[in-house]
């Protein structure tokens, strides 16, 4: 998979110049974002993991394939920033979803160990507020037994009041899971903005 860095921007104005389809990865700090999107990449070092949550503080933008933009979100819910900062970013997620004036589908992450947040229940309302098509990626599937799962997974979509056809995708970056599955969506949505078009 070719994959180019494109730019980093703290607001929407940086965004890059030539528009192409945007899937934005967004989720809670330490929810495993970084090592998702480095799987699904199929990359080591793409976006940057650390030991210490809520490294990314930017838009991130990687050009895949020629053909989309996989854009890096920063993680909320970290705890470490001030009150203020965490308002910054979760009015930027707001302004990023309602712009309205690119193709745009996003994967909300969720850590398969925690009960949805507060901050999980805001940004899902409004991922669905913005229209765009949107995935949920259950992250570290790994970190519980298989028995454990599929309750997991139920909690997951009751506590978040999505509708019951939403995608669904099951993924570790340990074990090399549901990179495929995801990448299947991705490919069905740009055929169909292809269509479109």
């Amino acid at each position: 998979m070719e994959v180019e860095f494109i730019t980093s921007s703290p607001d929407l104005a940086g965004r890059p110049d030539r528009i192409l389809p945007e899937f934005a990865f967004i989720g809670r700090s330490n929810c495993g974002k970084s090592s998702l999107i480095n799987h699904f990449l199929d990359r080591n070092k793409v976006a940057h993991t650390s030991g210490k949550p809520g490294k990314t503080r930017l838009l991130n933008y990687f050009l895949v394939e020629d053909k989309f933009y996989l854009v890096d979100l920063p993680g909320y819910g970290f705890a470490k920033v001030s009150k203020k900062k965490r308002a910054a970013w979760m009015t930027l997620f707001r302004r990023y979803l309602l712009a309205g004036d690119r193709p745009l589908a996003i994967f909300h992450l969720l850590d398969i160990r925690h009960q949805p947040t507060r901050e999980d229940l805001e940004v899902s309302s409004w991922v669905r507020e913005s229209g765009h098509p949107f995935a949920l990626a259950v992250t570290k599937i790994d970190k519980i037994g298989t028995n454990s799962r599929s309750g997991r997974f139920q909690e997951i979509i009751k506590a978040l009041g999505v509708p019951s056809d939403t995608p669904f995708f099951t993924t570790s970056a340990v074990r090399g899971t549901g990179r495929q599955e995801m990448l299947g969506w991705v490919e069905d949505l740009l055929a169909a903005n292809d269509g479109q078009g």
